[in-house]
């Protein structure tokens, strides 16, 4: 049934509501995917809530959570290793997060990513709770991601590129202004 896909459009968004309906008015045939970015920020908001709820404050502790393992230093790395020393649950909460991107790096096939989400997900309701509840009711759109691994990333960048140009432009007094200075902006 997945091999059907292959040739399908796919549209990559985040979990809000109203965006499949548009897409099935719109693009009728197009499979959803919803984007790996916000499915993780997502995860990383469940995870800097544990972290504040143990009382575990302050911006390193935030920032040694949330980064990436791979992109920590090896002091960064002694200093995640100390603090997660200090807790059971908040080391199985990070491990959790980083088990998730791992599924993401290294799923290399559709059915490898398939099998290995849903068992995530029995792991993350015992900590995660409503953030794991929303990432399975949203379970069959995340997974389209391994079929062709489709982000909304270079849209995202175009939207804020878009937000930029608008704040640097306030006081254009014509619609057709903005869209003279966003066309050349964009489009050089």
């Amino acid at each position: 049934m997945l091999k059907n896909f292959i040739d399908h459009k796919e549209v990559s968004v985040d979990m809000w509501g109203g965006f499949p309906k548009v897409i099935k008015a719109v693009f009728p045939t197009a499979l959803i995917v919803i984007d790996r970015f916000h499915v993780m920020k997502l995860v990383n908001k469940a995870l800097n809530k544990i972290r504040l709820l143990l009382e575990f404050k302050g911006l390193k502790n935030r920032c040694l959570l949330l980064k990436n393992n791979q992109d920590l230093t090896s002091d960064a790395r002694r200093d995640l290793q100390k603090l997660l020393n200090q807790s059971p649950c908040l080391t199985i909460a990070y491990e959790l997060k980083e088990e998730l991107r791992d599924i993401y790096e290294t799923s290399t096939t559709v059915k490898m990513g398939l099998r290995r989400f849903p068992k995530w997900l029995v792991s993350a309701h015992c900590l995660f709770g409503q953030t794991a509840a929303t990432l399975e009711k949203h379970s069959q759109e995340i997974c389209h991601y391994f079929i062709q691994r489709t982000t909304s990333g270079v849209m995202e960048g175009i939207n804020n590129k878009i937000k930029l140009i608008i704040r640097q432009s306030y006081g254009f007094n014509t619609f057709d202004s903005l869209r003279k200075k966003l066309l050349a902006c964009l489009f050089k």
